[in-house]
């Protein structure tokens, strides 16, 4: 969420607030030296292991490894958003919320004015379900097992199959077209002077919400079977990102707050709003992405509910898929207490069949029966050939590796590789191998080579150690790129805010610019050149690092086309470049593991030949022109 909360702003507000004071209005605290101590609000405990430090500004629970200062002690403590969170404690620090800048201000009414014009739609379409129009739509809820007592909780409504009604019914609200068309209620046809027209019609509606319970879009389920789309979702609008919003997730916030402590139940991710409705019917709280792969912003918005939630996906090709894809995408953000879990709903079915066959009971038993994540990851590349060759058990070993270098976190990222690795060695019998010193021949001469490299620089001029002085401060040409092209348009970096906060843009050099970037981004939505590059110099970066940044991005050539283009097109070329990137570090990681195993694991050797194959073919790739084709939706990638 894009915030107007600077450093200085939240830093008066912990000035003016004890830690001890505000949690202890919920713990009961006893002053124990220099801290406070008590029980845990997050588990049930008879001996107290939660801590608060007043002079630290923080909280610590050794019992469930949570720790934080006052503004995540609301947002785990009482499922808060960090906005949320903020605006409570000012409130009680006696603290005036910043003013919004006059483009800001103007854009928050904007947003107010739609949201308003949302929330009566969702209100007219609740009503349309209960009157004659809607008696196809009752039926079918009633036979899918949804009774009318519960359609107000999730606030189901019905669209009429008129081109017009709802837009009629607006209008005489005093609703201007145009609104309706930014809101995603209408469709406004290409041909210019066309009407705009409704965008759902007979269809069951199911509206979206924020965590805080506002309508901010709607699906609609298609009366139709001959329909075009059988789901359809609303656009993209100022109010509503799919990327970032998940259907369910203010109901599910319910469900987990009013959970106690010792009987969290798990969050889990489910594929379709029916499911999520007979879960959450069932007293598990789900949510659901709309009709696209789970996002990494989406992933965020999950942990700060849930260390690890449940991804519940069909047993079916499509299932298997979607499992693969969020896999993928949230195996570089895995951190220590932040991961997913996998289940299965039996027989094939998905959660609403069995809550409608088998009852609430055996809906939480199965959706209880969960596999970890790397568990779930190993088991997808086993089978994702035979392993009757030699060659083929060499490919999975390789691909263990490759994946445990693709997280971020370093410790996390070792703990991957031996997991795996040990899981491979299960499958075949152990063996005694032999002594091998090739490992130790080969550091030997990587020790001889920096050798040389250091007494030829020993008894360089100053002229030469300067050369070298400055070459070992450039960020490399490609990094240098993508970082050029997020200090002129900050926005690229959205997509992959997440990647960008963990990993920088894959050079040293850059992670300091990185880190900045990523906060401004959370801070503010809009962001002037001029005023980007005087945060960027207050927060401690020189202007010669921004100079450096410049002259290596024009040296990226082929290989940084986002630079020669603008606008979307930009953007999606710097994702594409961004993701090549990544994937050359986490090859560069995984060779550099499989080097250190040589000399206790000879098989080490034919997996480090393979790796240096992989990255060489990808440094080509990216020095090669990889965006020239024209199909955006598939950019050029390795596989």
């Amino acid at each position: 969420m894009v915030g107007r909360f600077d450093e200085r702003f939240l830093e008066e507000i912990k000035s003016r607030l004890r830690p001890s004071d505000v949690i202890g209005r919920t713990v009961k605290l006893r002053k124990q030296g220099r801290e406070y101590v008590g029980l845990s609000p997050f588990n049930k405990e008879k001996t107290p292991s939660f801590y608060v430090n007043d002079d630290k500004g923080m909280f610590f629970d050794f019992s469930s490894g949570k720790t934080g200062d006052l503004i995540t002690y609301l947002q785990e403590t009482e499922r808060l958003s960090f906005a949320e969170a903020v605006e409570r404690l000012a409130g009680e620090a006696g603290l005036a919320l910043p003013e919004v800048d006059p483009r800001g201000a103007e854009q928050e009414k904007q947003r107010q004015g739609l949201a308003d014009w949302l929330e009566l739609a969702a209100q007219w379409f609740e009503a349309e379900l209960k009157r004659p129009p809607g008696r196809e739509a009752r039926a079918y809820l009633e036979r899918r097992g949804l009774p009318e007592s519960e359609w107000a909780r999730f606030r189901i409504g019905f669209s009429p199959n008129g081109r017009t009604a709802l837009k009629d019914y607006l209008v005489t609200k005093g609703a201007k077209p145009g609104e309706l068309v930014e809101a995603g209620l209408l469709i406004a046809p290409e041909e210019s002077g066309s009407a705009p027209y409704d965008r759902f019609r007979d269809r069951i509606i199911f509206p979206i919400l924020d965590a805080r319970g506002r309508v901010v879009s709607f699906g609609g389920r298609a009366m139709d079977p001959q329909a075009r789309a059988k789901y359809l979702n609303g656009p993209e609008t100022v109010v509503f990102h799919k990327g970032h919003h998940l259907y369910g997730l203010s109901e599910a916030r319910k469900i987990l707050a009013a959970a106690k402590a010792d009987e969290a139940p798990p969050l889990v991710v489910v594929e379709g709003y029916m499911d999520v409705i007979a879960c959450q019917r069932a007293g598990v709280p789900a949510v659901a992405a709309m009709g696209t792969a789970l996002g990494e912003e989406q992933m965020e918005v999950l942990w700060r509910h849930h260390p690890e939630p449940t991804l519940c996906f069909d047993g079916d090709r499509a299932g298997r898929q979607a499992a693969a894809r969020a896999m993928e995408r949230a195996l570089p953000l895995l951190k220590p207490g932040k991961s997913f879990r996998f289940a299965i709903v039996e027989g094939g079915k998905d959660p609403d069949d069995v809550l409608r066959e088998q009852g609430p009971a055996v809906l939480r038993q199965q959706l209880s029966q969960t596999t970890p994540f790397a568990e779930a990851l190993f088991i997808r590349e086993r089978d994702a050939e035979p392993l009757d060759t030699p060659e083929r058990k060499a490919s999975l070993k390789v691909r263990l590796r490759k994946l445990a270098a693709g997280i971020a976190d370093g410790d996390l990222a070792q703990a991957y590789k031996e997991d795996l690795l040990g899981r491979f060695e299960q499958l075949s019998p152990p063996r005694q191998a032999p002594v091998y010193e090739a490992g130790a021949a080969g550091r030997a001469l990587s020790r001889h080579g920096w050798a040389k490299r250091r007494a030829a620089l020993a008894g360089a001029t100053p002229e030469a150690k300067d050369a070298a002085e400055r070459m070992r401060r450039a960020p490399r040409a490609l990094p240098a790129a993508l970082a050029r092209a997020a200090l002129l348009d900050p926005t690229v970096i959205d997509d992959a805010i997440e990647r960008v906060g963990s990993h920088g843009f894959g050079d040293e050099q850059l992670d300091k610019i990185a880190r900045e970037l990523v906060r401004l981004r959370y801070e503010t939505e809009h962001l002037e050149m001029e005023t980007l590059q005087r945060r960027l110099l207050a927060s401690g970066i020189s202007q010669d690092d921004l100079d450096r940044v410049q002259r290596e991005a024009e040296r990226a050539g082929v290989a940084a086309p986002f630079l020669r283009e603008s606008g979307e097109r930009a953007r999606l070329l710097w994702r594409q470049a961004f993701d090549l990137l990544m994937q050359l570090e986490s090859l560069e990681r995984a060779a550099e593991a499989a080097r250190q195993d040589i000399a206790r694991d000879p098989s080490a050797l034919a997996t480090l030949a393979t790796l240096k194959a992989e990255r060489d073919h990808l440094r080509r790739l990216i020095n090669s022109d990889w965006a020239s084709g024209e199909d955006e939706a598939h950019p050029v990638l390795p596989h």
